[in-house]
């Protein structure tokens, strides 16, 4: 099962992360996602726990959970979608088009 996590203070490192869910199962990975400029946590990742009831009840357990001065989010972690990730571009619309000037309006 993925489980994502928010509210990870950045102080936060994976192994305690990882400690912490292990309470309640096998944990096969744990991750902090860190911003790619300053190389800081962004307070957020996601743990994949073995098997759904171990991830299930550390759902229950943790979410709302003191961990190193905050309270965790801890939700089951949603499918990316195909095509996300916020690609620019394309017509935005708006503007003047070439011609539009000479129009009378």
């Amino acid at each position: 099962m993925n489980i994502y996590v928010a509210n990870i203070p950045w102080k936060a490192s994976e192994e305690q992360l990882k400690d912490l869910f292990a309470q309640f199962g096998e944990v096969s990975s744990a991750k902090i996602i860190m911003d790619k400029v300053t190389q800081r946590s962004r307070g957020f990742g996601f743990i994949e726990m073995a098997d759904d009831a171990s991830g299930r009840q550390a759902i229950n357990d943790l979410n709302g959970a003191d961990f190193l001065g905050k309270n965790l989010v801890v939700n089951e972690a949603r499918p990316r979608e195909e095509g996300s990730g916020g690609g620019r571009g394309g017509n935005r619309g708006g503007g003047f088009r070439r011609g539009d000037f000479n129009k009378e309006y």
